[in-house]
């Protein structure tokens, strides 16, 4: 059996799976070794997983995160991994491969995240060739849930929303203005709280600066990353994560002002990864 991981900074999807047949699968709580400690991620895979995996005989883990870019880093998931399968043959990567792998299989084309952050590579069907850096919530990651919802945050705190919305955001999410800055400056995680928000998006985009804004998040995603990319215009693009789902329309409104050519646009990676697995 292979067990399949893939983790981004707010929640991990894992799958048991035998062959191209799925056994079951698990949800635990983000990791990522940039944010995360070794001890830290041992806790989560000590009380998430294992008491879900039971006794299931697990031969190989293919480990797709965010963060696992780097080999330090991507050590760091092995290391906890290999303490607690001492038998499995474990494969660690970045969340950008498993996205490549799983909607591109094994032909060309732009693979793109958008969820709580976002990231984007060229895949020439084998491998990454090209990566135009993320780097992050506070640098990059345009278009991502953190992104949209600290605009979002921003616009509200500034006085820039329509009349009643700001106490409409405000009240939806039981939050002070004081509460808001105390999340992001104090607490852990800021750019899950600022992705928490994001949902207030999609229940209010009828409202014109709503939309606005969340369109020139994906407007900006496209310019500053995927148009950056050789043949951009001519590969398929394809998206993963729940921002991309769930703002489908207005992603592939924004990609065709853009001139580019959408491929497919699932939720999560997850079948297609098992799929490209199953054929290896």
């Amino acid at each position: 059996m292979i067990l399949l991981a893939d983790s981004g900074s707010t929640k991990t999807d894992w799958c048991v799976a035998d062959g191209a047949a799925e056994i079951c699968r698990i949800a635990t709580h983000g990791t990522n070794p940039f944010f995360q400690s070794a001890d830290e991620i041992a806790r989560e895979v000590d009380g998430g997983l294992l008491p879900q995996l039971g006794n299931r005989p697990i031969e190989q883990i293919r480990f797709y995160g965010a963060g696992c870019a780097f080999p330090d880093k991507i050590a760091v998931i092995r290391d906890v991994l290999a303490a607690r399968f001492t038998a499995a043959d474990i494969e660690v990567g970045s969340d950008m491969l498993a996205a490549a792998r799983a909607l591109c299989g094994r032909n060309a084309g732009i693979a793109c995240i958008l969820g709580t952050g976002s990231n984007s590579c060229l895949y020439d069907g084998t491998e990454i060739t090209a990566n135009v850096s993320p780097l992050g919530f506070i640098l990059g990651d345009e278009g991502s849930g953190a992104v949209l919802g600290r605009t979002l945050v921003g616009d509200c705190l500034k006085n820039q929303l329509p009349t009643g919305l700001r106490e409409k955001f405000l009240s939806r999410f039981g939050l002070t203005p004081a509460d808001i800055l105390e999340q992001i400056y104090k607490k852990p995680f800021p750019n899950r709280f600022l992705a928490g928000l994001s949902p207030f998006l999609a229940e209010n985009l009828d409202v014109p600066e709503i939309r606005a804004l969340v369109k020139n998040g994906f407007a900006s995603f496209l310019r500053r990353n995927v148009l950056q990319y050789p043949d951009c215009r001519e590969l398929p693009v394809h998206f993963t994560g729940s921002v991309a789902y769930y703002y489908k329309e207005i992603l592939e409104e924004t990609a065709v002002e853009s001139g580019l050519r959408i491929g497919s646009i699932v939720r999560t990676p997850m079948e297609g990864l098992v799929r490209y697995h199953a054929n290896q």
